[in-house]
Order: structure tokens, then sequence, then C-alpha cells
């Protein structure tokens, strides 16, 4: 960068004569000297008044739209943690570890749940997003690394290897993972009819096929044989390679309710998919009204953080799940800008013509 110099006398600068010193004046351009071209709003009730009006006309008929269309979802929410005596799964709340306690709740649907049910399972008071909580997971090992599947990543601490083999999957989302089972009944008859859960197409897609990968091995296909060297999280029932013995596609790392569970949710209080209920060729609905039944495989304990459980069945609609504050906050905004418009309008209608007659001289 080229630097500019002036001669100055030694006796006035402090240094010899004909020692070039460097100018502290800035440089001679349009950005040092402030000279660039600038525009600056001038706010005018020609100018104000119409933008509220135009936010309010916009925002208040897109709020409403939203509200109703999230009104229109249909959701239903069963709380089974079993801590009200009165409650069906009162018995198993209090047993502690793996327990297979199983408890029955029966409940009523008085309008039809016609389109895709997505089936929920929800969680209160439990911390996802604590920092030592997110970081323990190995995404190598989950990525399909063989390095990784016998040596996993020392963040995994303390879940990272039991009975001197190292655990596949690591970590303490992995070891927490949701597994009470959730099956649905309805009731007619005097029996019961199995409702069908789907188990696939409930994870994003960027997870299910670039995120998580199985292990491969050249000599074989088999997962038991490629997980033989690791062994299962600690409080896991069942190995990762036999999460779904229904379906051999969805084992290992690419097992949807194990991929839905590892992304960790922003807020203590959640919900994450279980599984979806198709519609129903006979009934062309997915749920008709009646009576049902929700059995319940009682395995994960709540309690000791003070947590709740539930299960949420939900249509969606073009804008997602039921989310009325969307809806509602479009609508504020969009009042309060109609409002203030109308008030400074009166404003200036009362009082704009004052001031500008006081600046006509006599």
């Amino acid at each position: 960068m080229a630097m500019n110099y002036k001669e100055e006398d030694g006796h006035h600068s402090g240094v010899g004569p004909g020692v070039a010193v460097k100018s502290k004046k800035p440089d001679n351009t349009a950005f040092k000297q402030q000279r660039l071209p600038a525009w600056q709003p001038i706010l005018t009730a020609g100018t104000v008044l119409p933008a509220f009006f135009v936010i309010g006309i916009i925002f208040i008929p897109i709020g409403i739209g939203i509200f109703v269309t999230s009104n229109n979802i249909r959701e239903y929410e069963i709380d089974y943690t079993g801590i009200e005596s009165n409650s069906e799964c009162y018995k198993c709340s209090n047993v502690s570890g793996i327990s297979n306690c199983t408890c029955t709740i029966y409940f009523q649907l008085d309008t039809a749940f016609e389109s895709t049910v997505f089936m929920y399972y929800g969680l209160s008071n439990f911390y996802q997003n604590h920092r030592r909580y997110v970081k323990s997971r190995d995404d190598s090992q989950l990525n399909g690394d063989k390095n990784s599947l016998t040596n996993p990543s020392k963040e995994c601490d303390p879940y990272r290897t039991s009975e001197n083999k190292p655990i596949a999957p690591c970590g303490a989302i992995a070891n927490s993972m949701f597994n009470d089972t959730l099956s649905l009944f309805q009731v007619k008859d005097g029996g019961e009819v199995s409702i069908p859960l789907t188990k696939t197409g409930i994870a994003w897609w960027t997870d299910k096929n670039v995120k998580f990968r199985n292990p491969t091995a050249t000599n074989t296909s088999n997962l038991a044989e490629i997980f033989k060297d690791t062994t299962k999280p600690i409080n896991w029932q069942k190995p990762v390679y036999d999460l779904d013995p229904d379906n051999s596609g969805n084992n290992g790392f690419i097992n949807e309710d194990f991929i839905v569970w590892m992304r960790t949710a922003a807020l203590p209080t959640f919900r994450k998919l279980y599984g979806l209920i198709e519609i129903n060729s006979d009934l062309h609905v997915a749920l008709a009204p009646g009576n049902y039944s929700l059995h319940i495989k009682y395995n994960y304990p709540v309690l000791s953080f003070d947590g709740r459980k539930r299960m949420i069945l939900s249509t969606i609609s073009w804008m997602g799940g039921k989310n009325p504050f969307l809806g509602i906050a479009y609508i504020t905004v969009g009042s309060i800008c109609f409002f203030l418009g109308v008030v400074l309008l009166i404003i200036h209608h009362k009082y704009g013509n004052r001031n500008n007659s006081a600046d006509i001289p006599n």
C-alpha cells in the first residue's frame, strides 16, 4: 500500500533533516473523508400513515387465516405419567428401571380424524438442550465410521464403554432414548381391533440418508455380525441392530425412532413423532369417532426429574401442526398498527394544519 510522506525540518519534527515522516492525515478518499452519498428518510404523515394502514390491512387477514387453520387441526392428548392415585398407570409410575409394566387407558373420540394422524410422545421438564448432554455423542460413529464404532469419541464418557466393550451408539443422548411402547386399539363389539402404526417416514430425510448410516463390511451384510464387538447402551433393553424386529431395513443407526430421538429438542417441554396412522380405506378416515384404548408398556422413568409423559394424536395442515401463536401474533401486530394509524391520523387532522399555519409569516 502506498504511504504518504512529507519533508519536515529536524528542529521541529525531532528527526534529522531529509528524513521521511509518515503523515497522520487520512487519505483523500470519499470513504476516509466521509463524503460517501447517504440517504436519510424524512418521516412525514404522508409516508407513515399509509405504512401503518397497509401493515394492518395485510397482517390481520393473514393472522385470521392462520388462526382458523390452526383451530381446524384435530388434536387429542393423554397424560399417562400416572402421578395421580386414580390413574390407570399409577401402579407403573413408581417402578424404577426397566419394568415392562403395562397399563391401559380408555378414551373416546367425538369427531373423526379424517386425514393421516401423527402420533407423538411428549415429555416435560426434560432438558435435552443441556450443553454436556448435547455434546455426548459421536457423529462419526453414527455415520458408519468403522474406527469410531470400536473406538468411540471421549465426548461420550461416561457412556463410552461397558463390560470392556465400546457402546454403540455411545453417549448420553442415545442412552436416554425413549423406550415406552404405545399401541392403539379401537374398542367395538366387545373387543379391541389393533390400529396399524407406520414406524417409517417419521425422520427428516437429511438425517435418514446423510447423517445416519450403518457400518458396512465386505464379507457380510448381517448387522448382528457387524456390531458383534460392541455392546448396547446401559439403559437399552435390546441392541441397536434389533430395534425393529418386524422391519429389517429399520434397524441399526438408521432406525427412525432412534434418529428422531437423536435430534435434540430446544425446550424442556417437547414432543417427538412416534408413528403415523394412515387413512383407513374402508372408512375413508384415519380414526373414526368412537371408543379407543391406549396400551402402554411403561419403561421410561420421569418422576426422578419431576417430568410428565403424554401421548398426542394430531392431524396437520399446510402450516404444520397445531400452533395458534403465529396467527395471534399476526392479528396483534396488525391490530396495533391499524390502531396507531387511526390515532396518528386523528392527531394529524387536528394539529397538522395548525403547525403549517404557524410557519406562514404575517
